[in-house]
Order: structure tokens, then sequence, then C-alpha cells
């Protein structure tokens, strides 16, 4: 037969050789010499320094033989490290492919292991469009700050980023929070800030115009009391009632002087002084003019069916009935102040806009507009009262008191005021509702006081200091009117009564004229 080839130790197959071994034959090969290697360790150990099995090894216990092979630690036929774990099993090895195309020959490459850990060789990697930058292996991007993330159903590990939007800010990653009520959020809607506080400053144009009106007012209401009370004895003081006129003085100065109690800063003083004086200037002024318009009318009524003149026509009287018209709106105040006292607040919700970076906190006194209302509205009765006592009395003579001024007075007030409600009233839902309130509202009452200064004094007060000649009394002139007007519609419905009566007349208007 043929000659066997005896096979040198150093004989390799080459790498031009065509023979190709099994890929699983060096696990066999590793297995084999882990079983050496542990019998050896076994024999040394069991037998040292014997040959062949001694009585301990005879037979061989395959539970001490286990405990050796799992212990075994050398270096396998491919180069790598045989070793068992405690469950025994060897470490895990892994290559890794990546399925590439080179020269348009696809192929799988090893671009890294996994033995303890991953060994990854990425300059061999290869991305699709042929480059070798890295691309991202996300399903979604980080969050911006003030987005929080959303999960996506069925995706664990994917999200969508919301933004916490309007008053809310970001709590954590997944959550976001509505800020408290007087907090807003920052920039980056990451967290909270306090709502700036703002109020009606006196450098502001809302302030300067009222302000500047009650400043011309208040000097040109002293202006007429001091010139009044230097003519006190003359007869046009005496005519036009010196107490009421003082008390109508009185009431347009704290009209004016309101003005700097609605722009000063809210606080409890302020706010208590304000419930106070705002209705009270406007009470005084109309409850005078309303008192004088009732005596002129009673007066002329009386005048149609008698002789002697009719009751509380003196000053005194005069007076008592203004003083008494006027409690009630104290009265009214002192019950608003135990029921609600008074006390300033700040409005987060007034100017709470949907764009939160112009969200304003509006420091104010605690007077909703049902309650300015209701504290004007004792006013305006007294002065529609009035309006309709200066209709009923507009056919006297104009030489007698002040019926026809007080008329226009009237007249010119009420057309202020109606026009004083729709802007009020109309501008509640601005953004500017503070400006525009305070300031219609305090240019309103100081032109209401304009109208009652300028009508019925300014030209009392231009005769006096510049035609003090007509300063001179009138009585005889005013005598024959008001005899005239107070019998010429009832002298012939009862001349069947008619008697010369011309004392008693006399003495009638001569009550009248002093007054």
């Amino acid at each position: 037969g043929p000659a066997l080839r005896v096979s040198a130790d150093r004989e390799r197959i080459g790498q031009d050789s065509t023979y190709e071994q099994e890929g699983k034959v060096q696990f066999v090969i590793d297995a084999v010499y882990a079983m050496g290697h542990a019998l050896h360790n076994m024999h040394k150990n069991l037998c040292p320094g014997k040959v062949g099995l001694c009585p301990r090894m005879d037979p061989v216990d395959g539970v001490e033989l286990l405990k050796y092979i799992r212990n075994v630690n050398f270096s396998g036929i491919a180069g790598t490290p045989v070793t068992f774990n405690e469950n025994g099993d060897a470490p895990g090895r892994y290559d890794i492919y990546q399925y590439q195309i080179r020269n348009s020959t696809p192929e799988y490459k090893v671009i890294g292991q996994w033995t303890d850990h991953l060994h990854l060789k990425v300059e061999s990697m290869l991305w699709p469009g042929g480059g070798s930058q890295l691309p991202s292996s996300i399903c979604s991007l980080p969050c911006k700050p003030g987005e929080r993330k959303k999960l996506v159903k069925g995706i664990p590990c994917c999200w969508h980023c919301e933004r916490c939007d309007g008053y809310q800010y970001q709590l954590d990653e997944f959550h976001c929070k509505r800020c408290h009520f007087n907090e807003r959020p920052n920039e980056n809607h990451t967290s909270c800030t306090p709502i700036p506080i703002i109020k009606l400053e006196w450098s502001s144009p809302w302030a300067v115009v009222p302000v500047f009106i009650a400043i011309v007012g208040i000097i040109a209401t002293l202006f007429v009391v001091v010139t009044f009370v230097r003519y006190n004895d003359t007869p046009i003081v005496k005519a036009s009632g010196r107490e009421l006129s003082y008390v109508l003085l009185t009431g347009i100065f704290l009209c004016y002087a309101t003005t700097f109690l609605m722009i000063a800063e809210p606080d409890l003083s302020t706010c208590s002084l304000r419930r106070i004086f705002l209705g009270l200037g406007m009470s005084i002024s109309y409850a005078a003019l309303l008192t004088k318009t009732n005596r002129i009318y009673r007066i002329f009524e009386q005048g149609k069916k008698s002789v002697s003149a009719p009751r509380f026509i003196s000053p005194a009287s005069q007076l008592v009935i203004t003083f008494s018209l006027i409690s009630l709106q104290l009265v009214g105040v002192c019950i608003w102040f135990i029921v609600d006292p008074s006390h300033s607040v700040i409005d987060y919700e007034d100017q709470r806009t949907t764009n939160p970076h112009f969200a304003r906190g509006i420091l104010k006194c605690d007077i909703s507009d049902l309650s300015l209302i209701c504290l004007l509205g004792y006013s305006m009765l007294l002065m529609v009262t009035c309006t309709v006592y200066a209709i009923k009395t507009r056919g006297v003579p104009e030489t007698f008191n002040e019926a026809k001024p007080i008329g226009f007075t009237m007249y010119t007030t009420c057309i202020v005021w109606l026009a004083f409600i729709p802007i009020f009233f109309g501008t509640s839902q601005s953004a500017e509702k503070m400006y525009i309130q305070t300031t219609t509202l305090t240019i309103s009452v100081s032109l209401s006081a304009s109208v009652s200064l300028g009508m019925l004094y300014m030209p009392k007060v231009y005769i006096i200091l510049f035609h003090p000649e007509q300063n001179v009394p009138k009585r005889k002139r005013s005598l024959k009117a008001v005899v005239t007007a107070a019998t010429m519609s009832n002298k012939f419905s009862q001349k069947g009564g008619f008697r010369p009566n011309g004392e008693a007349k006399s003495e009638l208007c001569e009550n009248l004229e002093t007054q």
C-alpha cells in the first residue's frame, strides 16, 4: 500500500491551501483541553508525586471532577481564554457583523466583538449614502426647557415634546403645572415669577389732565370764596343766599379735591376717604341746589293760592333741609363701612391677558362697579330731582333769585353724566380700564363742579369786581316781578274774592329778597 507520510510538528495549513476547517472544531478541541486540564489539576492535587491513578482517583469522582473543570483557565486554540462561570457556562463571545456593499460586492464585515463588553470599530462601519458619519439612533429628541415629554402610546421609549403654555411652567420631565394666581411663568416657562403690580401714577397722562383741571378748579373756587367773604354784605351776595352759597362752594371744592384721592396710591386711609368724599362733594352741591329750587318752586306755588309765605324758607330752615339731605349720604356711607370695611386689594384677574407676559396686578380700592353706582346713586337722585324743579321754575322772572342759572346748570350737568355712563361702563373689558374709568370719573366730577361754579358764581364775581355800579339793591324791580308772576295766573279766576293786597304781597317779596 501507499506509504504514510509522517508529518513534522511544525507543519501548518497555509493560507493558500484550499482546505477549510469546520468552524465548530475549535470548540471540540477546547472542550478536550478543558477536560485534560481539569484531570491534570485533579491528579496534581489528589495524587501528588505519583504516576498514574492513586486510590483517591480510583474511581474518578464526577462531582469532584466537575469542580476542577469549572476552575480551568487556559488559552484556547483560537487564542481566546477558556473559562467557566459559576453556572458552568463559558463567557459569551460574539462577532458583530455589518452588511456592507463595497465595489458593488455585498458582504458581511466584522466590525466588532462582544465579550464582557462591546468592542466596536466605528471606523470600519458604513452608513446609508456611503458616509462614515455616525447617524442619530433615537426616535425622539430631548425636549427644550419649558417643554414636557408626552409619551407615545405603545412606544414607551419615544415621546412628543409639548410646550407648557399659558400660565403653566415645567414642573418636571413629564408634567406642567399652573403658576399661583399672583405669579406668571418666566420667559422659558421653567419657573414662576411675581406678576408686576401697577397703579395710576401721578406722572401718567391719564392723571395729569384731571389733576390740572382740579387745580384750576380749586384756585377758582377759593377765589370765589374770598370774593364772597370780602363782599359778604353787598346786595348780590345777599341775594344769592349767602348760607347756601357757602355750602354749595364747599361741595364744589370737595368735588375738585376728590381727584387727588382717586389718583393717590390706594391704602386703608385713601380708600376710606374715597368712600366718604367721592359722593359727599356732589351730595353737598346738589342738596344745596335742590333746596334752592324747591324754595323757589314752593314760593311761586304758594303765591298762586295765598298771599302768605310758605313754611321753611328762612336761611336757618334752608340749612336744616340741606344738611338733612347731606346726612342721608353720610348715613349710607357709615352703613357701608360697617357691612364692608374699606381696604385696598391687588386685582390679578382684571388684566390677566392670554399672553402672560402682559399680565399685570392692579393695586386698587375694593370698590366694585355696583358699589360705585350705589355711592353716586344718591347724588344722581338729588341731581335729577333738582333738574325737575329747575324745569318747573323755568318760567319765573329772570331777576328773581337763581332759577334760570340753576336750570342751565342742571341741564348741562345731566349731559355730562349721560356722557359719563357709556364711557365708564363701556370700557369694562378694555386693557386700559383702570386708567380710563378713573380719568373719566374724576373729569366728570370736576366738570360738574365747574358747570356750577361757572354758571352760578362767575357772573356774580364779574359784576362785583368789574361792575360795582350794578351791585345795588333791586328790591323794587324784583317786588314787581314777584307780584306779577305770582298773581297773574289766578288774578281772573279769583275775581269774586279779589281784594287789594299790596301790603301782603309786599311783605312776601320783601321776605324773599332778603334771603
